[in-house]
């Protein structure tokens, strides 16, 4: 009986550490031009600059591009784009014969292109693509990463994701727990909402999403089914981005699941750019992170998060959980970026159930809790009211009504205190306690 426990025990962890050995995460030769354009923008150019490439062919690199001071997107663009087009020209010159090739510019861009046929050129004048660079972004994650890289190994190691995949963070969000993203991914992991919900909890009070640690566990579950889905690691890895639906398509229609293969010859309508180089994006991640002295020089990581996690047994007033607990709502708030901003501002309790991380050494923390719980907790959460605005009624009128600021109230409705309201506006008020009605109007 004991021999059969142990056999099952060895058996386990060959299961388990099965998918993190060498060859789980290949690099094949024809994703190499992808890896190393990848490296140049993690390692070479800050985000005051960026590459002018070949959207498909990445070994195709025109130029650099740089500027002083910062840009928003838009300025950004505007500094890019004369630079793009005239690029563009110089290819279709090229194409149709028309090109001054004592222009030193233009002899670059037919090097680049040596051997290229005129409807190739006519082609890759409509794929010059610019790509911000990311050095500073990449070298600030690697000092970031020092929080978390230890629960993520732990964590990959649970769920038998190869160790190496902690380095998906670096592109995903620069080990930035807050990042989001244009599209509306979020957190450490980028979990879009509709796929968060699936693995965190995303409610009026929680969003796990920028949890380092839940969003962690979710990411490995992931990641896990993708590969059980899947088969191989990479692609697991590329369905973290392109869906693992879409990944499983793009197996059946080529007929291969050789990431090599469906990267240069995949052309489903939603496998973009950026699907296409996820996994070299990722692989260049990995040798950087791996070596990161040999590229940025020396890298001093911020220490492990640690604190004490507290379950709270009812809705909690966030400021008789500070005076209960002696620490400071800044502290508390830097430990639990997953509550949402109308806890901190007081318009929600702190919710019934969330495990609430507090800073290590909290000393008995636990029967703190308990006693804040029985003096101010309360069984139900609060209830949202709104307020439908009359004729003549201003912020300050309707808030002094309520027996909040004005500066509360708008922000509760995304407004400026000195927004002008119209007949007929819907706005929220604080919630109440279960129970208790506000004013009439």
């Amino acid at each position: 009986m004991a021999a059969c426990r142990l056999f099952c025990l060895l058996l386990l962890c060959l299961v388990a550490g099965a998918h993190a050995q060498p060859g789980a995460l290949p690099r094949p030769a024809s994703l190499e031009p992808a890896v190393r354009f990848w490296s140049r923008v993690f390692s070479e150019v800050d985000t005051h600059g960026g590459l002018l490439h070949d959207d498909r062919h990445l070994n195709v690199v025109y130029g650099t591009v740089h500027w002083s001071g910062e840009l928003d997107r838009q300025q950004r663009e505007r500094h890019v784009e004369p630079r793009r087009a005239a690029l563009r020209q110089r290819v279709l010159a090229l194409a149709d014969g028309s090109a001054d090739l004592s222009d030193p510019q233009v002899r670059q861009v037919r090097a680049l292109w040596q051997g290229a046929s005129a409807a190739e050129l006519r082609e890759a004048a409509g794929r010059v693509r610019f790509q911000l660079g990311q050095a500073d972004r990449f070298a600030a994650g690697m000092r970031r990463s020092g929080a978390w890289e230890e629960h993520i190994r732990r964590t990959l190691r649970q769920y038998g994701v190869p160790q190496e995949i902690g380095a998906l963070p670096y592109v995903e969000s620069g080990f930035d727990p807050m990042a989001g993203s244009h599209a509306g991914a979020a957190g450490l992991w980028q979990f879009m909402a509709s796929t968060g919900r699936e693995y965190l909890r995303i409610d009026r009070y929680v969003d796990e999403r920028y949890d380092p640690h839940t969003a962690t566990v979710a990411a490995a579950r992931l990641l896990r089914g993708n590969y059980d889905a899947l088969g191989t690691w990479p692609l697991a890895l590329t369905a973290y981005n392109h869906g693992r639906g879409g990944m499983r398509k793009a197996v059946q229609r080529m007929g291969t699941t050789d990431i090599g293969t469906l990267i240069e010859r995949y052309d489903g309508p939603y496998f973009g750019f950026a699907s296409r180089n996820f996994y070299p994006t990722f692989l260049a991640a990995l040798e950087l992170s791996s070596a990161p002295e040999k590229h940025f020089g020396p890298i001093v990581k911020v220490a492990p998060v640690q604190g004490h996690v507290v379950t709270l047994p009812a809705f909690l007033p966030l400021r008789s959980v500070e005076s209960g607990l002696g620490i400071d709502r800044s502290a508390l708030r830097a430990l639990n970026p997953a509550l949402r901003s109308t806890v901190w501002d007081e318009t929600q309790l702190l919710p019934k159930g969330y495990e609430l991380r507090l800073p290590a050494g909290s000393v008995n923390a636990d029967t703190r809790i308990a006693q804040i719980s029985r003096r101010a907790g309360q069984a139900a959460p609060l209830t949202e009211t709104r307020h439908l605005v009359r004729r003549g009624e201003t912020l300050s009128g309707i808030a002094a009504r309520n027996g909040i600021s004005t500066r509360q109230l708008a922000a509760r409705n995304g407004l400026k205190p000195t927004a002008h309201l119209r007949i007929g506006q819907v706005l929220k008020l604080p919630p109440t306690r279960p129970g208790v009605t506000l004013r009439p109007e």
